[in-house]
């Protein structure tokens, strides 16, 4: 399968800078039965009574860092993880193996890059993760270039977000209020979350030209047994599964088999594109418009169609919608499914 078949032209003035205020008042496309224009806080029209809504609850860490070195070069670090006492980190600029550099925010911090691999570096940092997360900021995607202040850079965490571990948010929760979840409540559909912290892996190019030969990096979740408990219930009596979000997708996937959920903890590596057989009881997936020829492109190419998802965000470019993170969302409800 090959690459170029999910790329689609992306003009920059669709890459949305700014986050929706309200947050469930953007656009929401519904592909159901056609194409539908709606806005999110009309999910209330599409949900019923007795579907389960799952939400990834993660949380971004504060985990970007601004430093320089003694020579007065810049640099900019974001926190990946720590293991053995050491955090592993994306670096922009110019380091190598022993590059002392000291933090902006508190130079009397000093670090030391202990090994590099390509831009991916180990650091010794005398800092916890909560810390770190003290000094640091929200890590919003290289593409939103605008300037955010700390305030609208908040709007990048969902409201329900509770687990710490995401270097990145899992964008199609943002436009959740907590009254637009009450709303739902109230009809009936149960809110059920999980956790998968969001990695670079998510994010990363696709570097060959043949979709088969690319290599997911592996990513936490953690599915509790009230969760799976609710999942299989519903399936059992034919009730709804909508996901929020791919990273929703790729845990439920990952803890899936036969339609039923299994409760557990563990890394994935699931990447998901075009041909994959789905194991868990999804029936809808909720999401936002993602970059040409990405990972979560693919994925929801395999749960709806190639030429449905294409022909929506063409839609959806012709009708002005905003794409990628502070963009608008879409609604995948059967009978879009392949």
């Amino acid at each position: 399968m090959h690459l170029q078949d999910f790329d689609y032209h992306l003009p920059e003035r669709a890459i949305a800078q700014q986050p929706w205020v309200p947050r469930d008042q953007c656009k929401m496309l519904v592909l159901h039965q056609g194409i539908h224009h709606r806005i999110f806080s009309d999910l209330v029209d599409y949900l019923q009574d007795g579907d389960v809504l799952v939400i990834n609850d993660t949380r971004v860490r504060h985990a970007r860092l601004h430093a320089h070195k003694d020579t007065g070069g810049k640099l900019e670090l974001l926190v990946l993880d720590k293991s053995e006492g050491f955090y592993t980190c994306l670096v922009r600029g110019k380091v190598r193996r022993g590059t002392v550099f000291y933090l902006d925010a508190d130079p009397a911090v000093q670090g030391t890059v202990l090994a590099k691999n390509g831009g991916q570096c180990r650091v010794e940092l005398p800092l916890s993760m909560e810390e770190v997360e003290q000094r640091g900021e929200m890590p919003l995607p290289s593409y939103i270039r605008e300037e955010v202040d700390r305030e609208t850079a908040q709007m990048y965490q969902t409201t329900y977000a509770r687990e710490a571990g995401s270097v990145a948010a899992p964008t199609a929760g943002l436009h959740f209020t907590p009254r637009l979840l009450e709303t739902l409540r109230g009809r009936g559909v149960a809110i059920a979350p999980l956790t998968l912290h969001v990695g670079m892996g998510t994010f990363m190019p696709i570097r060959s030209p043949r979709i088969e030969e690319h290599q997911m990096e592996p990513e936490y979740y953690q599915i509790s047994e009230d969760t799976a408990r609710a999942l299989n219930q519903a399936v059992q009596q034919g009730r709804r599964v909508i996901a929020v979000g791919t990273t929703t997708v790729k845990a439920l996937e990952s803890a899936a088999s036969r339609g039923l959920v299994t409760a557990g903890q563990g890394w994935s590596n699931l990447f998901i594109y075009p041909g994959y057989r789905f194991r868990s009881p999804l029936t809808g997936i909720l999401t936002n418009f993602h970059l040409p020829r990405s990972t979560p492109l693919l994925l929801t190419c395999a749960f709806a169609g190639r030429e449905p998802i294409l022909r929506a965000y063409g839609e959806a470019l012709d009708r002005g919608y905003r794409f990628l993170s502070f963009g608008d969302a879409m609604l995948i409800l059967e009978g879009g499914r392949v």
